[in-house]
């Protein structure tokens, strides 16, 4: 099976602008082992390392874990995030970022992460905010932005009514988890929540982060 980025990999890795400093100050500094799951190509690895972790990272894309070998020298492994290849209770910390909208089972990947977490270990995600991006979101030239019904429809969307021609989701696609099914997500999977952030200085947030941790 393709990976949904395979092809795109250049592409998308000249389009999107980490955002570096939101990640280490939201981590915080620490130790011991870190898994960057859904590394992509590899964006993320050093600013994680820069925090005093030991990081490996892990993609469902051949293609963009090719980009990341070439990027850092971290243990990159290619796999599943809802069948993780790890023992129980390894890491100290996991970061999933922009995962939510490309994987069509997150319930299911917060159960993996918090397998593989040890007791109090940590995870940050951080990604698009549900409630102001998605199949239901429509951005008026004026700057305004609608809220349409379709936020109700979860699950995923290979075509959305408003997405701009060419952008990452008409490519590829997103998976829409409305804001409780997201919060409950971490919930389900026996994680307790910490905090939840809205980064940015934005008037409507764009990234929702949620720091939690594994009981």
């Amino acid at each position: 099976m393709t990976a949904r980025y395979d092809g795109l990999s250049e592409w998308y890795d000249e389009l999107i602008v980490p955002n570096l400093a939101d990640v280490t100050e939201l981590l915080g500094p620490g130790d011991g082992t870190c898994l960057d799951l859904g590394c992509g190509t590899g964006r993320y690895l050093d600013a994680i390392r820069s925090t005093g972790r030991t990081v490996v990272g892990l993609d469902r894309s051949g293609d963009q874990l090719r980009l990341a070998r070439r990027r850092d020298p971290a243990p990159l492994l290619q796999g599943d995030g809802t069948a993780l290849p790890f023992a129980s209770g390894v890491f100290g910390t996991v970061t999933a970022f922009w995962v939510s909208t490309d994987i069509g089972d997150f319930p299911g990947l917060l159960r993996e992460v918090a397998r593989v977490l040890r007791p109090g270990g940590l995870l940050l995600f951080y990604g698009v905010h549900p409630c102001f991006n998605g199949p239901h979101i429509e951005n008026r030239e004026d700057g305004a932005l609608i809220i349409h019904p379709t936020y109700h429809l979860k699950g995923w969307h290979q075509r959305g009514s408003w997405w701009r021609e060419g952008g990452i989701r008409d490519r590829v696609g997103m998976s829409q988890v409305p804001l409780p099914d997201l919060i409950n997500a971490f919930i389900d999977a026996g994680l307790a929540i910490e905090r939840v952030y809205e980064p940015g200085e934005q008037p409507i947030p764009s990234i929702l982060a949620v720091r939690a941790s594994a009981r």
